[in-house]
């Protein structure tokens, strides 16, 4: 498998979580996780339902507050409510996507924050914009920019949710089983957008259960289990065995000397 690519290695530090603890009542649900994304760089994020993942997503995109910890965008921490979260520039694409079937594809882009000329519509401004985003992902096999949403297949829907939360100057885009019940082709297209994402600079999280999906697209992968983040390294340190052993047991002898050393910090914390 592919080593980290070498401009993502030396890119400055995006996102920073430090020491994040989260606690529902008796509950842990996160225990000092640490989670460090670059500029330009896709981490995986990988473990079993319950493990946390998206407990520490929703306190990255602001929905939770964290019991202790930092999380920091480009060095300014994030304030614990979703507004803000955006501002800084933190997308989540969640796996609903949250489209509106009923709108087209400028509007449901422009879904409450609509631009206006003398009171109207702006009509013509938001079609060039979302033109221009759509474009410069490389989306080209929409009919036009103005059918409805409920006419794409899975893979244009992503596109849809991916450029919509790009176009307002994100610095982090987090994707939430992206692939998840879509076809070949449609899987094909969703993967190559992830790499312009990060082709672009941005800092990219992805959620996924599909281990081969995974491993195509990701520098890092991050593994919790239990809450607790049990190893976090480049992928070339990862198998897909090793990462099964690690999301369902917490550990695993397979992963090699820079994923284990970064399981045993994890465990530490």
């Amino acid at each position: 498998m592919p080593a980290p690519r070498a401009a993502a290695a030396r890119a400055p530090v995006q996102l920073a979580v430090s020491g994040l603890r989260v606690r529902f009542g008796r509950l842990t649900a996160l225990d000092g996780v640490d989670l460090t994304v670059r500029a330009g760089e896709v981490v995986a994020l990988a473990g079993e339902n319950g493990a946390g993942k998206s407990t520490l997503i929703r306190c990255i995109a602001g929905d939770i507050a964290p019991t202790s910890g930092v999380i920091a965008l480009d060095g300014r921490p994030v304030p614990p409510d979703t507004l803000s979260a955006k501002r800084q520039g933190i997308s989540v694409v969640w796996q609903d996507l949250a489209l509106c079937d009923n709108l087209d594809i400028v509007q449901n882009m422009f879904l409450g924050r609509e631009k206006l000329h003398l009171r109207l519509l702006a009509e013509d401004d938001m079609e060039k914009a979302a033109a221009a985003t759509l474009a410069s992902l490389s989306v080209t096999t929409v009919r036009s920019i103005r059918q409805p949403v409920a006419s794409l297949s899975g893979g244009q829907r992503q596109s849809v949710a991916v450029a919509r939360a790009v176009m307002w100057n994100s610095k982090l885009v987090i994707m939430d089983e992206p692939t998840a019940a879509l076809g070949v082709a449609q899987t094909r297209m969703v993967l190559d957008l992830i790499k312009r994402l990060s082709g672009r600079g941005l800092a990219v999280i992805v959620i996924s259960h599909n281990l081969n999906d995974v491993f195509e697209v990701a520098d890092r992968i991050a593994v919790l289990h239990l809450g607790r983040m049990v190893a976090e390294g480049p992928a070339s340190g990862f198998d897909r065995q090793s990462v099964v052993e690690l999301m369902t047991t917490g550990a695993s002898s397979r992963a090699v000397q820079a994923a284990s050393s970064a399981a045993a910090g994890g465990s530490e914390g």
